[in-house]
């Protein structure tokens, strides 16, 4: 996992892979105060972006998942929130695995997980051996407004 804020993005840019950097640019230029939730393609579906508001909520009732097919850039465009984290062992008991309809691995215990606070312009680069658990509340109970980049790894 990779933390940033687009504050200091001329600094860290040229640190990122290629694909990512293009994801990054694209929530450097795009003006998320005015933009309707939605997926919106950036390259295809290579490269994705879904916009979504919602109030974050107790670390319980979020779900921890990892993916397959695609690297998340978890991006606060507005509000703040907490992300659980751990890197992904066989000590964590898989839920569910969508993988096939939502390229998505859903974890019933985590082992070793600490939580990061995202606040308006951070940014999360996640990889498929990173567990995370977005839309975590801590003492943040205000509405968010996110970004989540899909990047296809097969670009990376």
């Amino acid at each position: 996992m990779i933390i940033g804020n687009l504050h200091n993005l001329s600094n860290e840019l040229p640190f990122l892979p290629e694909a990512v950097q293009k994801g990054v640019k694209y929530l450097a230029e795009t003006d998320f105060g005015s933009l309707a939730e939605g997926r919106y393609p950036i390259d295809g579906d290579k490269i994705l972006a879904i916009v979504s508001k919602y109030t974050p909520q107790p670390w319980e009732n979020c779900k921890a998942e990892t993916h397959v097919k695609y690297i998340d850039v978890q991006f606060v465009a507005a509000g703040e929130e907490l992300l659980g984290y751990a890197p992904r062992s066989d000590a964590q008991e898989i839920l569910e695995d969508c993988t096939p309809q939502k390229d998505a691995v859903y974890y019933k215990t985590v082992a070793g997980e600490s939580f990061i606070h995202l606040s308006s312009g951070a940014y999360a680069v996640i990889f498929p051996w990173d567990i995370h658990r977005p839309g975590c509340s801590g003492d943040h109970q205000a509405e968010v407004k996110k970004v989540v980049l899909k990047i296809a790894l097969d670009l990376v």
